[in-house]
C-alpha cells in the first residue's frame, strides 16, 4: 500500500485506524488454494482472526466456508451471508446454551472433549457431529498459541478412539468429520504434516467420515529474516499424504482452516506520534494507540515492523536511524510496540504504520483505560471504504445500568 494513500486515510478518518487491503486477502486465498492439488478441497476462514463482516463477505465471495469458535462468531457469519452448511462450530468448554445455539441454527458442531460429546449426544441424539483430536504434538510462534500436546486444553486425546466410538453408538451420532489444530504461526510445516499423519490414523478408525479437517496454523513472516512457508512443497506433501490415505480407505473432503495466513499481511494499524522524550539511556516515542487496540506485542512479545509514513513529495532516503522504544497510551509498563528499534527521526504529528496487523488485531481489542475502539477501513484498488466507525465515549456506557446507590 502506497504511503500517499495512507496519509490520505489519516486525513479522512484520523488515527488510530486499521487499514485492510482486499487484494492481499484474495492473493493469499488463491495462493493457498492453488498450492493443494487434492480434491475435494474446502478452505474455511478461521474468522477469530478478524470478524469484521466486510472481511467475512470477502471470503464468502471467494468461495470460503467459515470456522467459528463461539455463538457470536456464528451470528456474525450468518449476518455476513454464510449459510449454515458453510459454518463449522469448533469451540471449547461450551455451555448448554451455546451448544443449543448451534443446533438451533443447524450448524455442525465439533466436540472438543469426551464430556462435551456426551452432552451433545444428550441434547441432540441421532445427528451429525465432528470431533477435535489432540494428536499429542503442538507447534507455534509462542507457547500461548500451541494447541496440541498433553499440556494443551484442546481436543480429545488420540488414543481415546474406543470412548469416542462408545459415545457415538450410545447416542446414535453420525461422525461426519475429524478435526485438529496444533498451533499458530507455523512457517516450517514438518510438525503440521506429522499432525496430519496422526489425524489420518485416527480417521482410519471411522469408515463413514465425510471430511478430514487439519485446522489452520499457517504462519506469515513477521520478523526480518523469516521466510514464508513454501506453499508448493507443503501442498505437494499434503496432497500426497491425503491421497494415499484415501486410496487405502475412502474418499474424503480435505478441509483447512487458515485465519492469520489469509488476513495478517492485509492489515496496517495507522497511528500518530504524540510525544518524544529521552532519558540518559532511552528514547521513547509515544503514539495514540496502545495494547488495548493491538495486543500481540504485549501478549506474545510479537515483532511487527513499524515504518514512518512520508508522502511522496517529501519522501527521501533516511540516512540516519536511531534506536527508539515505541510505546502506547495505556497506563501499563507492558504497553510497548517495539524496543530499541532503529527508526528515522520522529517528531510529534508524524504518521507511523504498524505492519501485518490484519489478524488478531481488532478482534482482540478492548476499551481498556476507557479508550474507544479504533476505526477500520477497507482498500480495494482505488476505493477506500469505512467498515467500522471509530468508537465514541458514549460507547463506554453501552450496557451499563443506571442504579440508585444512595438509598
Amino acid at each position: 500500500m502506497d504511503f500517499d494513500r495512507l496519509a490520505e486515510i489519516r486525513t479522512a478518518y484520523g488515527t488510530p485506524t486499521y487499514v485492510y487491503d482486499k487484494q492481499v486477502m484474495a492473493r493469499q486465498y488463491q495462493n493457498l488454494a492453488q498450492s493443494i492439488r487434492y480434491t475435494p478441497l474446502r478452505i474455511h476462514y478461521a474468522c477469530k482472526a478478524n470478524t469484521n463482516c466486510a472481511i467475512l463477505r470477502i471470503f464468502r465471495d471467494l468461495g470460503c466456508a467459515v470456522d467459528c469458535v463461539s455463538p457470536g462468531e456464528i451470528f456474525l457469519a450468518l449476518k455476513a451471508g454464510f449459510s449454515s452448511s458453510d459454518i463449522l462450530f469448533t469451540g471449547n468448554n461450551l455451555t448448554h446454551s451455546e451448544i443449543m445455539y448451534a443446533i438451533s441454527h443447524d450448524v455442525l458442531m465439533t466436540a472438543d472433549s469426551l464430556s462435551q460429546l456426551e452432552v451433545y449426544g444428550q441434547i441432540n441424539p441421532e445427528s451429525d457431529v465432528c470431533i477435535r483430536i489432540n494428536p499429542n504434538l503442538g507447534a507455534g510462534h509462542h507457547k500461548h498459541v500451541i494447541t496440541g500436546g498433553l499440556q494443551s486444553k484442546f481436543g480429545i486425546y488420540q488414543t481415546d478412539v474406543a470412548q469416542i466410538t462408545s459415545l457415538l453408538n450410545k447416542y446414535n451420532l453420525h461422525l461426519k468429520g475429524v478435526h485438529m489444530h496444533i498451533g499458530s504461526g507455523i512457517l516450517e510445516p514438518v510438525l503440521l504434516l506429522k499432525g496430519v499423519e496422526s489425524l489420518l490414523q485416527v480417521a482410519g478408525e471411522f469408515p463413514d467420515l465425510e471430511f478430514v479437517d487439519i485446522g489452520g496454523g499457517l504462519g506469515v513472516p513477521y520478523e526480518p529474516g523469516q521466510v514464508s512457508m513454501d506453499l508448493r512443497k507443503f501442498g505437494e506433501s499434503l496432497t500426497d499424504m491425503v491421497t494415499r490415505w484415501a486410496e487405502h480407505n475412502h474418499a474424503v473432503t480435505l478441509v483447512l482452516e487458515p485465519g492469520r495466513f489469509l488476513v495478517a499481511e492485509s492489515g496496517i494499524l495507522l497511528t500518530t506520534v504524540t510525544a518524544v522524550k529521552e532519558n540518559p539511556k532511552y528514547t521513547f516515542v509515544g503514539v495514540d494507540t496502545g495494547f488495548n487496540h493491538f495486543m500481540r506485542p504485549a501478549l506474545y512479545n510479537a515483532y511487527h515492523e513499524i515504518v514512518k509514513v512520508v508522502p511522496s513529495e517529501s519522501r527521501r532516503e533516511f540516512q540516519e536511524h536511531s534506536e527508539v522504544t515505541v510505546c502506547g497510551d495505556i497506563c501499563e509498563s507492558a504497553d510497548i510496540f517495539a524496543r530499541n528499534r532503529l527508526l528515522p527521526p520522529l517528531k510529534e504529528g508524524d504518521l507511523l504504520a504498524i505492519l501485518n496487523t490484519g489478524a488478531y488485531g481488532f478482534s482482540m481489542a478492548s476499551e481498556y483505560n476507557s479508550r474507544p475502539l479504533p476505526a477500520e477501513v477497507l482498500v480495494d484498488k482505488t476505493t477506500v471504504t469505512e467498515i467500522r466507525k471509530r468508537g465514541t465515549f458514549q460507547d463506554l456506557l453501552r450496557n451499563q445500568c443506571e442504579v440508585d446507590i444512595d438509598g
